[in-house]
């Protein structure tokens, strides 16, 4: 149990790892120690973090020569900093001089500003165990079955300047001159006139032409992906940007309307308890196409496929009910709006060319047909392949209504902008699942257990953003997002853990005592 028994550091290393500043006897410990109460913070994540198996981490620094410093009094300032809503290096540094209860945590130890950086990169490929370590002995323990979960996304604004988005053209210039300038650097005549974006040293020089390949290979991806949508879809290849600071981030709107570098970061909370059970990041600005791999990812984290997931309308895709029909999971989302539509005055998902929603139309499934509201069949025009967000496609057929209806029809207005050509409505293959969920969402039983989603995950997201500052990222590129998403994730899940644990170990002590009481 947390707080119970410490997992030894080094499991299967030879690691000599440098020894703290102070220890259980020293004056200075001592004295924090006694001002600190007993159920502070510091303690709290101390006992939590013993009880994680950091031997993979450890072994991590074999082959150095000089000591290194104990990771696990480093992953504790990690842990404690990033709950107190600290979630930079630069925090950290900060904190081991001037935080009594960090010094206490630490025993004193003071590492660089670069060490912080480092120990923050060197952690980021064992997160996803240490999560899985905490929700497994959750799910041992009882305190949780893993079976229902609420998933959302969110947008994390990237460190990145909404100020250095470039075009083609422009980033294809600035690398042509940027090679120029370092040429003229190796030849020892160090450029005279610099444009204001250029480095202004020959090393940072080179690590901004990194930074612009970067770029250039983004913009090649981007370039491409616009190339493979359906020329509705299709962007003027000239307005695409990318992010210099940041390539690997989307660009988008984020939650106030500002356009800038995003990440998307999507969870998979608990309905029945306060584990976040899966976690993804994404460079992308909305959430379409991203349940699947959240599915996956909770499924490697807890061992087992949720039962029941609440999801918004973006999950509610033909897609992604299809997904969990093969996985037997129930998934319960709004099908063509989403939680807020009548709030914010906004009707239900249509073609912007018609007022007569696809809704109103009837499928016979006996004829594999449509019939209208007016009661004409319409007829099958062609079968076509749709891409989706995740770089598929499904397929598609298009039914039309004879252009001698629509045309005598007293609801052609609203119907269609070309009564000559006729009325079309498409079907996408295993159409009939979003009808069962249409269906399924009109129950009283539906109604009342969606109503439970955002007191879960939307309250989650909230505690991220305000309380742990989550709100803006503090590193660059994909990966990093990733591991400061799972980093959070850890920390909540961990402390989560530890609380619910001692509870249940403090228990039988007060029910022995109001027994007591009561003889």
């Amino acid at each position: 149990m947390i707080g119970r028994r410490k997992r030894p550091l080094n499991v299967d290393t030879e690691v000599v790892f440098a020894e703290p500043v102070w220890d259980h006897t020293t004056a200075a410990w001592r004295e924090i120690d006694s001002r600190i109460s007993e159920n502070h913070l510091a303690r709290e994540v101390d006992a939590a973090v013993d009880q994680l198996d950091l031997g993979e981490l450890a072994a991590s620094y074999e082959g150095r020569g000089t000591p290194p410093l104990r990771p696990d009094l480093m992953l504790k300032l990690v842990m404690y900093e990033r709950n107190c809503g600290k979630p930079s290096p630069a925090d950290w540094f900060r904190d081991v001089r001037e935080n009594d209860a960090v010094k206490w945590l630490t025993f004193g130890l003071q590492p660089s500003r670069a060490a912080c950086y480092e120990f923050r990169d060197r952690i980021a490929p064992f997160l996803d165990s240490w999560n899985q370590q905490v929700l497994e002995e959750a799910i041992e323990a009882e305190l949780t079955a893993a079976a229902r979960g609420a998933s959302d996304g969110t947008t994390l604004e990237a460190c990145a300047s909404r100020h250095t988005l470039v075009r083609d053209k422009t980033l294809q210039r600035r690398q042509g001159e940027l090679d120029e300038a370092i040429a003229e650097d190796e030849r020892g005549e160090p450029p005279q006139a610099m444009p204001r974006w250029m480095a202004r040293f020959p090393e940072s020089r080179l690590q901004q032409r990194e930074g612009y390949q970067r770029a250039r290979r983004r913009m090649d991806e981007l370039q491409e992906q616009n190339r493979g949508r359906r020329a509705s879809k299709r962007q003027d290849p000239e307005k695409i940007v990318v992010s210099t600071s940041d390539p690997d981030a989307a660009l988008g709107r984020d939650k106030f309307k500002v356009f800038r570098p995003l990440y998307n970061a999507v969870l998979m909370q608990d309905l029945d308890s306060p584990f976040v059970l899966g976690y993804a990041v994404f460079n992308r600005a909305g959430d379409s196409g991203t349940l699947e791999p959240l599915l996956e990812r909770t499924t490697a984290l807890t061992g087992r496929k949720p039962e029941v997931v609440l999801a918004d309308s973006t999950f509610a895709a033909v897609s992604d009910l299809l997904l969990c029909e093969t996985h037997g999971i129930t998934l319960y989302a709004p099908p063509g709006e989403n939680d807020y539509s009548e709030q914010n005055q906004r009707r239900p998902k249509t073609n912007q060319f018609t007022g007569l929603p696809k809704t109103e139309f009837a499928w016979l499934e006996d004829q594999q047909t449509y019939r209208c509201p007016e009661g004409h069949a319409l007829q099958l025009e062609r079968c076509q392949r749709v891409p989706r967000a995740n770089g598929q496609s499904i397929g598609s057929r298009l039914f039309r209504c004879p252009a001698e209806h629509c045309r005598a029809c007293p609801r052609r207005a609203v119907c269609t902008p070309n009564p000559d050509k006729g009325r079309s409505v498409s079907r996408l293959d295993n159409e009939e699942l979003l009808e069962a969920l249409r269906e399924r969402m009109q129950t009283d039983e539906a109604k009342a257990l969606y109503r439970q989603r955002a007191a879960h995950v939307e309250l989650r997201f909230a505690d991220l953003k305000q309380h742990r500052k989550l709100r803006r990222l503090t590193s660059r590129s994909l990966p990093r997002a990733r591991a400061e998403v799972a980093a959070a994730v850890l920390t909540h899940n961990l402390l989560t853990l530890h609380r619910m644990l001692s509870k249940c170990h403090d228990a039988p002590k007060t029910t022995r005592n109001l027994e007591k009481i009561a003889a």
